[in-house]
């Protein structure tokens, strides 16, 4: 599904002008990259506001329109008042349909109430990441990367190079050579497992 974003050009920029649109209910934001030149934008601080608070907003292709002109877009940073729930500022990226993004994909995790490390372990789930860097082309672009943890023991973990990913999509670089763990089993607590010390080296 399509997720559009309005807005509008802004001709006004500058500090005073900001905060004139701050009070007038309007966030500031910039649209840049491709070929095109960065343009200054506006957008309704409660509708922007609403769209934040879901995931797959930022983590799917935008359909960003500007005076009725729309631009496949991703988001790419937000600036946030110190202690008030307000957002100061935006920031998209164009994207062009023949070029790989880089983005940050949520994990979802799945089944791990029924793991044998839970189930039958007495483990507690641990998600030791909760989202991936991943790159793809736009039309390839997951809103959440699933991890099933039905079949992991106490002390087991997944890691990134074990996921299966949708197709086209990649890890980026740093995290296939790091693999990290994603996701495990911990020990109960007090249990011997958690207890039993690591084994040293004989003298």
């Amino acid at each position: 599904m399509e997720i559009e974003v309005i807005a509008a050009k802004r001709e006004l920029q500058g500090t005073g002008a900001s905060r004139r649109l701050r009070y007038a209910g309007k966030v500031p934001g910039i649209v840049y990259g491709g070929k095109t030149a960065p343009v200054q934008i506006e957008l309704d601080h409660n509708a922007l506001y609403h769209a934040l608070r879901k995931e797959a907003f930022h983590a799917s292709v935008l359909a960003l329109n500007i005076d009725g002109a729309k631009e496949s877009v991703l988001l790419r940073d937000t600036q946030w008042h110190p202690y008030k729930q307000q957002v100061l500022h935006v920031d998209f990226q164009r994207v062009a349909k023949d070029q790989k993004v880089h983005v940050k994909v949520p994990l979802h995790f799945l089944n791990a109430e029924v793991a044998p490390g839970v189930k039958t372990g007495g483990g507690k789930p641990h998600h030791i990441v909760t989202e991936l860097d991943v790159e793809c082309l736009p039309g390839s672009l997951p809103e959440f990367i699933e991890i099933d943890m039905g079949q992991l023991e106490v002390g087991h973990s997944i890691h990134a190079n074990d996921l299966k990913l949708p197709r086209g999509v990649e890890l980026v670089a740093h995290v296939k050579q790091e693999n990290p763990a994603v996701a495990s089993i911990n020990a109960p607590k007090g249990s011997a497992a958690e207890e039993t010390p690591a084994a040293t080296p004989e003298a």
